[in-house]
Protein backbone atom coordinates (compact mmCIF):
# COMPACT_ATOMS: atom_id res chain seq x y z
CA UNK A 1 0.00 0.00 0.00
CA UNK A 2 1.66 3.73 -0.96
CA UNK A 3 1.76 6.43 1.38
CA UNK A 4 4.57 8.31 0.51
CA UNK A 5 4.97 9.95 -3.58
CA UNK A 6 8.26 11.65 -4.00
CA UNK A 7 8.95 13.05 -6.17
CA UNK A 8 12.70 14.58 -8.13
CA UNK A 9 11.96 18.27 -9.34
CA UNK A 10 14.12 18.95 -12.66
CA UNK A 11 12.85 17.50 -15.81
CA UNK A 12 10.02 15.31 -13.71
CA UNK A 13 7.39 18.20 -12.18
CA UNK A 14 8.79 21.11 -15.11
CA UNK A 15 10.77 21.01 -18.07
CA UNK A 16 14.32 22.18 -17.25
CA UNK A 17 15.37 23.49 -20.32
CA UNK A 18 12.99 26.54 -19.53
CA UNK A 19 15.37 26.70 -16.60
CA UNK A 20 18.41 26.52 -18.53
CA UNK A 21 16.84 29.33 -21.50
CA UNK A 22 16.33 31.42 -18.56
CA UNK A 23 19.36 31.30 -17.09
CA UNK A 24 21.23 31.62 -20.49
CA UNK A 25 19.31 34.80 -21.02
CA UNK A 26 20.36 36.38 -17.64
CA UNK A 27 24.05 35.54 -18.43
CA UNK A 28 23.14 37.00 -21.64
CA UNK A 29 22.34 40.13 -20.68
CA UNK A 30 24.89 40.80 -17.75
CA UNK A 31 27.94 39.82 -20.87
CA UNK A 32 26.17 42.67 -23.24
CA UNK A 33 26.41 45.34 -20.61
CA UNK A 34 30.42 44.86 -20.56
CA UNK A 35 32.39 46.99 -22.80
CA UNK A 36 32.73 46.40 -26.54
CA UNK A 37 30.53 43.28 -26.60
CA UNK A 38 27.60 43.07 -28.82
CA UNK A 39 23.88 42.67 -27.95
CA UNK A 40 22.47 40.13 -26.07
CA UNK A 41 20.39 38.52 -28.43
CA UNK A 42 23.63 37.12 -30.64
CA UNK A 43 24.99 36.49 -27.04
CA UNK A 44 22.40 34.24 -25.93
CA UNK A 45 21.92 32.40 -29.79
CA UNK A 46 25.61 31.62 -29.07
CA UNK A 47 25.19 30.10 -25.84
CA UNK A 48 21.76 28.48 -26.83
CA UNK A 49 23.44 26.84 -29.49
CA UNK A 50 26.81 25.48 -27.91
CA UNK A 51 24.12 24.02 -24.92
CA UNK A 52 21.59 22.46 -27.55
CA UNK A 53 24.33 20.78 -29.77
CA UNK A 54 25.51 18.77 -26.01
CA UNK A 55 28.36 21.13 -25.03
CA UNK A 56 26.53 21.29 -21.35
CA UNK A 57 30.39 21.70 -19.52
CA UNK A 58 32.26 24.17 -21.14
CA UNK A 59 29.26 26.24 -22.85
CA UNK A 60 30.28 29.65 -21.69
CA UNK A 61 34.13 29.04 -22.67
CA UNK A 62 33.20 28.09 -25.91
CA UNK A 63 30.72 30.92 -26.66
CA UNK A 64 32.58 33.32 -25.92
CA UNK A 65 34.91 32.26 -28.13
CA UNK A 66 32.62 32.12 -31.27
CA UNK A 67 31.91 35.66 -30.04
CA UNK A 68 35.34 36.75 -29.67
CA UNK A 69 35.12 38.06 -26.44
CA UNK A 70 38.43 37.92 -24.36
CA UNK A 71 37.65 36.18 -21.07
CA UNK A 72 39.14 34.81 -18.27
CA UNK A 73 38.99 32.15 -15.34
CA UNK A 74 37.89 34.92 -12.95
CA UNK A 75 35.02 35.83 -15.62
CA UNK A 76 34.13 32.65 -15.79
CA UNK A 77 33.46 31.96 -12.57
CA UNK A 78 31.22 34.95 -12.01
CA UNK A 79 28.57 33.70 -15.29
CA UNK A 80 28.87 30.24 -13.54
CA UNK A 81 27.78 31.90 -10.35
CA UNK A 82 25.84 34.38 -11.96
CA UNK A 83 23.35 31.34 -14.13
CA UNK A 84 23.22 29.69 -10.66
CA UNK A 85 22.26 32.63 -8.57
CA UNK A 86 19.68 34.20 -11.00
CA UNK A 87 15.93 34.04 -9.95
CA UNK A 88 14.41 31.54 -12.64
CA UNK A 89 11.78 33.22 -14.76
CA UNK A 90 9.83 29.32 -15.12
CA UNK A 91 6.39 27.88 -14.31
CA UNK A 92 4.52 25.18 -13.29
CA UNK A 93 2.87 23.51 -15.77
CA UNK A 94 -1.01 22.90 -15.17
CA UNK A 95 -0.89 18.97 -15.80
CA UNK A 96 1.90 18.91 -13.08
CA UNK A 97 -0.22 21.63 -10.89
CA UNK A 98 -3.00 19.30 -10.90
CA UNK A 99 -1.70 15.94 -9.99
CA UNK A 100 0.00 17.94 -7.33
CA UNK A 101 -2.74 18.94 -6.22
CA UNK A 102 -4.59 16.03 -6.71
CA UNK A 103 -2.45 13.50 -4.84
CA UNK A 104 -1.68 15.70 -1.97
CA UNK A 105 -5.52 15.26 -0.97
CA UNK A 106 -4.50 10.91 -0.61
CA UNK A 107 -1.21 11.16 -0.19
CA UNK A 108 1.99 12.43 1.83
CA UNK A 109 3.80 14.09 -1.09
CA UNK A 110 8.11 14.89 -0.83
CA UNK A 111 10.75 15.36 -3.12
CA UNK A 112 14.37 14.92 -3.24
CA UNK A 113 16.27 16.69 -5.49
CA UNK A 114 20.25 16.95 -6.74
CA UNK A 115 21.96 20.37 -7.40
CA UNK A 116 23.33 23.71 -6.30
CA UNK A 117 21.17 24.77 -3.18
CA UNK A 118 20.60 28.30 -4.12
CA UNK A 119 19.65 27.23 -7.64
CA UNK A 120 17.23 24.50 -6.34
CA UNK A 121 15.71 26.65 -3.77
CA UNK A 122 15.29 29.32 -6.29
CA UNK A 123 13.66 27.13 -8.52
CA UNK A 124 11.04 26.05 -5.85
CA UNK A 125 10.10 29.21 -5.01
CA UNK A 126 9.69 29.98 -8.69
CA UNK A 127 7.83 27.45 -9.18
CA UNK A 128 5.11 27.59 -6.31
CA UNK A 129 5.67 23.90 -5.11
CA UNK A 130 6.95 24.45 -1.70
CA UNK A 131 3.26 23.98 -0.10
CA UNK A 132 2.53 20.74 -1.78
CA UNK A 133 5.39 18.62 0.20
CA UNK A 134 5.37 17.36 3.58
CA UNK A 135 9.31 17.24 3.18
CA UNK A 136 11.82 18.39 0.61
CA UNK A 137 15.65 16.74 0.76
CA UNK A 138 18.06 19.39 -0.75
CA UNK A 139 20.91 16.46 -1.02
CA UNK A 140 23.19 19.20 -1.53
CA UNK A 141 22.90 20.32 1.89
CA UNK A 142 24.11 16.45 3.26
CA UNK A 143 26.94 17.46 1.12
CA UNK A 144 28.32 16.43 -2.30
CA UNK A 145 28.89 13.10 -1.92
CA UNK A 146 25.08 12.61 -1.05
CA UNK A 147 24.12 13.19 -4.21
CA UNK A 148 22.11 10.53 -6.22
CA UNK A 149 22.94 7.33 -6.58
CA UNK A 150 23.34 7.61 -2.73
CA UNK A 151 21.08 6.39 -0.48
CA UNK A 152 21.07 8.93 2.05
CA UNK A 153 18.50 11.56 1.18
CA UNK A 154 16.13 8.78 0.51
CA UNK A 155 16.71 7.17 4.22
CA UNK A 156 16.54 10.83 5.76
CA UNK A 157 13.62 11.62 3.68
CA UNK A 158 11.20 8.30 5.01
CA UNK A 159 13.03 9.35 8.28
CA UNK A 160 11.77 12.94 8.49
CA UNK A 161 7.81 11.59 7.13
CA UNK A 162 7.69 8.40 8.93
CA UNK A 163 7.28 6.42 6.06
CA UNK A 164 8.79 3.06 4.53
CA UNK A 165 10.14 2.34 1.63
CA UNK A 166 8.07 -0.57 0.88
CA UNK A 167 5.03 2.24 1.34
CA UNK A 168 6.88 4.99 -1.21
CA UNK A 169 7.18 5.69 -4.55
CA UNK A 170 9.78 7.77 -6.36
CA UNK A 171 8.58 9.51 -9.54
CA UNK A 172 11.57 10.71 -11.70
CA UNK A 173 13.33 11.02 -15.30
CA UNK A 174 17.10 9.81 -15.56
CA UNK A 175 17.97 6.56 -15.92
CA UNK A 176 20.90 7.12 -15.19
CA UNK A 177 21.12 7.91 -11.57
CA UNK A 178 18.06 8.20 -10.00
CA UNK A 179 16.36 4.91 -9.27
CA UNK A 180 19.33 2.85 -8.12
CA UNK A 181 19.01 3.67 -4.55
CA UNK A 182 15.18 3.90 -4.56
CA UNK A 183 15.61 0.27 -6.55
CA UNK A 184 17.76 -1.36 -3.41
CA UNK A 185 15.79 0.84 -0.79
CA UNK A 186 12.47 -1.47 -2.04
CA UNK A 187 10.72 1.67 -3.45
CA UNK A 188 8.38 1.28 -6.31
CA UNK A 189 10.12 3.30 -9.27
CA UNK A 190 8.42 5.52 -11.92
CA UNK A 191 10.30 7.09 -14.61
CA UNK A 192 8.54 9.93 -16.22
CA UNK A 193 9.74 10.62 -19.61
CA UNK A 194 9.44 14.08 -21.05
CA UNK A 195 9.54 14.88 -24.18
CA UNK A 196 11.84 17.74 -23.39
CA UNK A 197 14.41 15.98 -21.09
CA UNK A 198 18.02 17.21 -21.24
CA UNK A 199 18.95 13.59 -19.88
CA UNK A 200 17.69 10.97 -22.30
CA UNK A 201 20.65 8.31 -22.16
CA UNK A 202 19.82 4.79 -21.02
CA UNK A 203 22.20 2.84 -18.36
CA UNK A 204 23.68 -0.51 -18.97
CA UNK A 205 23.37 -1.04 -14.93
CA UNK A 206 20.35 -3.78 -14.54
CA UNK A 207 19.82 -1.58 -10.94
CA UNK A 208 19.38 1.82 -12.51
CA UNK A 209 15.83 1.21 -14.45
CA UNK A 210 12.89 2.44 -13.47
CA UNK A 211 9.52 -0.16 -12.61
CA UNK A 212 7.36 2.18 -14.34
CA UNK A 213 7.50 4.26 -17.23
CA UNK A 214 5.11 7.16 -18.07
CA UNK A 215 5.08 9.62 -20.93
CA UNK A 216 3.09 12.06 -19.24
CA UNK A 217 2.90 13.16 -15.40
CA UNK A 218 -1.09 13.18 -15.62
CA UNK A 219 -1.10 9.38 -15.96
CA UNK A 220 0.64 9.40 -12.30
CA UNK A 221 -2.79 8.90 -10.23
CA UNK A 222 -4.10 6.10 -12.63
CA UNK A 223 -1.05 4.13 -12.47
CA UNK A 224 -0.61 4.68 -8.26
CA UNK A 225 -3.67 3.40 -8.34
CA UNK A 226 -3.27 0.31 -10.07
CA UNK A 227 -0.27 -0.22 -7.43
CA UNK A 228 -2.07 0.19 -4.70
CA UNK A 229 -3.70 -3.11 -6.20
Amino acid sequence: MIATVVFDMDDTLYDEIDYCKSGFACVAEYIANQPSTPPAGPIFSALWEQFTTGNHTRTFNAALNELGIDYDAKLIGELVGLYRNHIPIIVLPQDSRDVLSDLSDRYTLAMLTDGFLPAQQLKVRALGIEKYFRCIIYTEELGREFWKPSPVGFEKLLEAVGGSADAAAYVADNEEKDFIAPNKLGFSTIQLIRPARIHTSSSHNPDAAAQHKIDKISKLPALLDRLQG
